[in-house]
């Protein structure tokens, strides 16, 4: 478990909060999901609207690829760019919206104009604040249990990452919730293992930031795309240093002109060489003298490895990718004389538009 002795009030929540991780996911597993969802058929709806800002809307992307597999009409949209065009939401649609406050400024702002002729056929919402606008709104509420988070998100992005899981089992006819949340627990337990003694990567800290101008890109696909995007947000929130997610090959096109000594690259995917993209974009970076490295079970060709369990299943993998990236932001917020975790200029809930 990370010290907390001697360090400012904002380290010690971050740390907290990282280290509460496996309880909370317990207290998501334990909970009942609504009787209403069982009764939702997904296929009288014209279309599945899934929206959310920062990481809720980041945690969509397994939702949104399982769904699309399944030939349902999907859109993933922030809640920004829907404030914008609101026109985008009819009323034979399936709107739902993930926020752990549940008071986003812009998820608020939408739900004001979602009225009367204006309001969707049905109304999903996946938050940790039951009194919230976003569940006050909606025909059913998935409670995340993840509890108070000092600042930024640790405990809510894993419990919204498991309550999706479970949503889609309920809507989508996949394994009974039983199998998923005996899946979860078992995560649980692993991770609170691993968060005993975890490998904080110093060394990878200092590396990078001694480099002349030092930068960070987080490269995933599939649902890994999603521990792209969050850590990528979370490396700014947490530690104050210039990161950027990236799904798939959109590497590629403008993002490669900064390879080179001084870029490390996270790659967060399986490992497998059948890949059609990480493992070339591996062995180009590596050939420009970035540093490139593996989050998974097994590492691409001329990468390091950031090690997952190979079993669990793919909401184990993305748990554990975070794991390690929550370390990472910690490295790399000491090394740069920061406090892990602490907000100078934002806040937890962002209210304002």
């Amino acid at each position: 478990m990370t010290a907390h002795a001697a360090v400012p009030s904002a380290a010690v929540g971050y740390l907290s909060d990282i280290d509460a991780q496996p309880d909370a996911l317990l207290r998501q597993a334990d909970h009942q999901l609504p009787a209403a969802l069982t009764r939702l058929d997904l296929h009288a709806h014209e279309r599945i609207i899934l929206t959310g800002m920062g990481s809720s809307y980041y945690s969509f992307l397994p939702v949104a690829r399982a769904l699309t597999a399944a030939g349902l009409p999907v859109w993933r949209i922030d809640s920004g760019q829907l404030l914008d065009t609101p026109e985008l939401i009819t009323p034979g649609t399936l709107l739902w919206g993930t926020s752990q406050s549940g008071r986003s400024g812009e998820l608020v702002a939408l739900l004001d104009q979602l009225t009367g002729a204006a309001r969707p056929r049905t109304l999903l919402a996946t938050t940790d604040d039951p009194a919230s606008p976003l569940a006050g709104a909606a025909d059913a509420v998935i409670e995340l249990r993840s509890g108070p988070e000092t600042t930024v998100s640790t405990k809510s992005y894993l419990n919204t990452l498991a309550a999706h899981r479970r949503v889609l089992a309920a809507l989508h006819g996949g394994p009974n919730d039983k199998s998923v949340t005996d899946a979860l627990r078992g995560t649980a337990e692993r991770l609170r293992t691993w968060l005993a003694d975890p490998p904080l990567p110093t060394a990878l800290a200092e590396q990078a930031l001694s480099a002349a101008q030092p930068r960070f890109a987080y490269v995933g696909t599939g649902d890994d795309a999603s521990t792209a995007l969050t850590g990528a947000l979370i490396t700014k929130e947490a530690s104050r240093v210039a990161a950027e997610g990236y799904v798939g090959g959109a590497f590629r096109h403008g993002p490669l002109e900064l390879a080179g000594p001084g870029l490390t690259v996270l790659l967060f995917g399986t490992g497998d060489e059948q890949d059609s993209v990480l493992p070339t974009l591996a062995r180009d970076l590596a050939a420009t003298g970035s540093r490139v490295l593996t989050a998974g079970p097994r590492a691409y060709p001329h990468s390091d490895h950031l090690p997952t369990p190979a079993t669990g299943g793919a909401f184990e993998r993305l748990a554990f990718q975070m794991a390690h990236v929550q370390q990472l932001t910690v490295a790399l917020a000491r090394t740069a004389g920061q406090v892990p975790g602490d907000f100078r200029f934002g806040r937890k809930i962002t209210d304002i538009l």
